[in-house]
């Protein structure tokens, strides 16, 4: 029978799945895999079922010129932990689960911009430590979101998720930066990144990962926002020049940040750790069971039908 490695533990509803299709292997850590794992994965599996933190890139495809696994399906539909050319050059499909997270991470999105326009964060620590002395008219004033104008950096299926919510729900501009120009069922005008900078009340980035995004914004970016303005990723990481960033929130360049994500998970800097105007959570974009049963079952999916000879339905170009 087909030998799959599934390198996480998943819900039981997706294990039962891949069981009707595959022998499968399943680690018993969350732990990112090591070298010595990432090449028996390949020399002893048909497929892989990999997420973030598994490192495929070039050196653990050198070794070899066609080993026996056939597709690597990640878990998420980021997938800048995997060289897609050095896969795809090894003789190996790599496809992710892109229409399964599109909901879950625009929601996370508007956590973040809430809890860090209002100041949530620091209203609960406040409370929990005790030192609430009551409402008086001046208390914690933070940013009314209603109305404003919210700039989106990549206006994909995140972005366009975002786009709704914000335009619907609260009755914002939209303004977005991306390569081409996209259709929306909102209204939204297309500007370049300095001047999203400068317009937005709160910038939302859900651009992909990978070395064209790498450190897409940095201290030019955070210097050209307003004073006011919340900056929020739900992306990844390395999008964003963490120091930065860090620099910007201490100077007061910017209001607020509300993050998802890290450049270098799970370490997060003890200066974002420490400031009160920072919304920070542990990677929560797709926490859902609805949600990661449903991207594992798409990753099952392509497995499928990856290792019957065809064409997945979510192949990485």
């Amino acid at each position: 029978m087909t030998r799959v490695l599934i390198t996480r533990p998943l819900p039981d509803k997706v294990l039962a799945e891949a069981e009707k299709h595959f022998d499968i292997e399943v680690r018993d850590g969350n732990a990112p895999m090591k070298r010595s794992q990432l090449r028996a994965a390949l020399v002893l599996h048909d497929g892989v079922l990999a997420t973030l933190g598994d490192l495929f890139d070039a050196q653990a495809f050198s070794e070899f010129d066609r080993p026996r696994c056939r597709i690597i399906a990640n878990f998420g539909v980021g997938y800048n932990h995997i060289d897609v050319a050095a896969a795809r050059a090894a003789g190996i499909a790599v496809t992710n689960t892109p229409g399964a997270v599109t909901d879950a991470t625009a929601d996370i999105a508007m956590t973040l911009i809430l809890m860090t326009a209002r100041r949530a964060g620091e209203g609960e620590r406040m409370l929990r430590a005790g030192k609430w002395e009551g409402w008086h008219p001046t208390q914690m004033l933070g940013l009314h979101v209603s109305g404003k104008t919210v700039g989106i950096i990549g206006m994909g299926r995140i972005g366009q998720a975002v786009a709704r919510r914000c335009h619907h729900g609260f009755g914002m501009k939209v303004i977005y930066a991306n390569r081409s120009v996209k259709a929306s069922d909102v209204p939204a005008r297309q500007v370049t990144l300095e001047d999203l900078a400068l317009q937005a009340d709160i910038v939302v980035t859900a651009v992909p990962g990978g070395a064209d995004t790498r450190h897409l914004l940095g201290a030019a970016f955070f210097q050209a926002m307003k004073p006011g303005a919340v900056f929020v990723n739900v992306a990844r990481g390395d999008v964003v020049d963490e120091a930065a960033l860090i620099t910007a929130l201490a100077e007061g360049q910017i209001a607020g940040a509300g993050l998802d994500v890290y450049e270098n998970e799970p370490e997060v800097p003890a200066p974002l750790r420490a400031m009160e105007n920072v919304t920070l959570l542990p990677h929560l974009g797709t926490a859902a069971l609805e949600v990661r049963e449903a991207m594992g079952l798409l990753a099952v999916e392509n497995l499928r039908v990856a290792l019957a000879g065809e064409v997945p339905p979510n192949l990485v170009n």
